[in-house]
């Protein structure tokens, strides 16, 4: 596990070296957050904190996983939906926050780049004998072979369902950083389980740029990621779960982001049926507790705490259904 060590460790330290200058040049840009003003009050003074952060991780893990991953064809596939997210996502801020458009970049167009790059990755791992179209269903002994068209199909759900997730999680200082480091970590070692270093390498090297960001990201944020950042961390966990075989295994470990796009769908449906009543007082989730009265630092905390048990749930899952096989 020495690579893996070495290769969140130097993700970790670029970030911390270029943090200070990126965050100054953000600034000088004007590259400032703009807040939703139906949010809660206490956000109202994180208007203009620099965004774009996400910069910041994809330098750290790039960098990290091209110095230290061994040269394998799963590493550039995982590097490379990682880095095209990032680049929906950097097109959404830029024209949010430098072209003063509040909708950002047009909802199909970022659907239609996300289902573009999803669907690249599910033919490669559909087409590559040694991964294939099966899919390990946990708790059950269905092992269903999906056909290529099928399993391409199931990885854009995935990918698309998991970026957007972690997205959706990216609402409070240092709770999409934390969250996704500690998913990281676990896939670094499910990845390791499976003799994968590769992946396993790469998986630390996001997790190293996540602890690294989260140093400027922890309440007060002196930055924000952005979806540049939180685009590219969901699919970098998607990659991950879809190249180590492991998919349904995934809605464990990242059992935080499913929580948090399930109160979003609970709260939206709920709405339209009941015209205008709520379940949660805010969606995502964790702005119903800051409402309830939590501390935004509570909250994160504690969410980061859900992620470190989901995790924990994860392993116990892995071992019983995937690694005994």
């Amino acid at each position: 596990m020495l690579n893996e060590i070495y290769s969140a460790l130097l993700a970790f330290a670029i970030v911390l070296v270029i943090g200070p200058k990126a965050i100054e040049v953000f600034t000088s840009l004007k590259m400032g957050q703009s807040i939703r003003q139906d949010g809660p009050s206490t956000h109202l003074k994180k208007a203009g904190t620099p965004t774009m952060g996400g910069i910041m991780i994809l330098l750290g893990a790039s960098l990290s996983t091209l110095l230290l991953a061994p040269r394998t064809l799963d590493v550039a596939w995982a590097l490379f939906v990682t880095l095209g997210f990032a680049a929906i996502g950097l097109a959404d801020d830029f024209i949010i926050v430098a072209l003063k458009r509040p909708l950002g970049l047009r909802a199909r167009y970022k659907l239609a780049f996300q289902v573009l790059l999803s669907g690249l990755l599910g033919i490669y791992v559909a087409t590559e004998p040694t991964l294939g179209t099966g899919v390990v269903i946990p708790f059950t002994s269905f092992r269903p072979d999906l056909g290529i068209a099928g399993y391409s199909l199931f990885v854009i759900f995935v990918m698309i369902g998991v970026s957007n997730a972690v997205n959706l999680t990216d609402g409070l200082d240092g709770l999409a950083a934390g969250t996704s480091a500690l998913a990281c970590v676990t896939y670094c070692i499910v990845a390791a389980v499976f003799g994968r270093q590769d992946l396993s390498v790469f998986a630390s090297a996001v997790a190293g740029a996540c602890i690294g960001f989260a140093w400027f990201n922890c309440h007060p944020a002196q930055v924000i990621m952005g979806d540049t950042g939180s685009l590219a961390l969901g699919a970098a966990i998607g990659s991950l779960a879809i190249l180590t075989k492991t998919e349904f295994l995934l809605v464990i470990i990242g059992g935080v982001f499913v929580l948090e796009a399930l109160s979003v769908i609970i709260q939206v449906t709920y709405f339209r049926l009941t015209r205008g009543k709520r379940v949660f007082k805010m969606s995502p989730i964790h702005h119903h507790f800051e409402l309830s009265g939590w501390k935004e630092p509570k909250v994160v905390t504690r969410f980061w705490i859900l992620g470190f048990v989901f995790s924990l749930l994860g392993f116990w899952v892995l071992f019983k259904y995937w690694a005994a096989k």
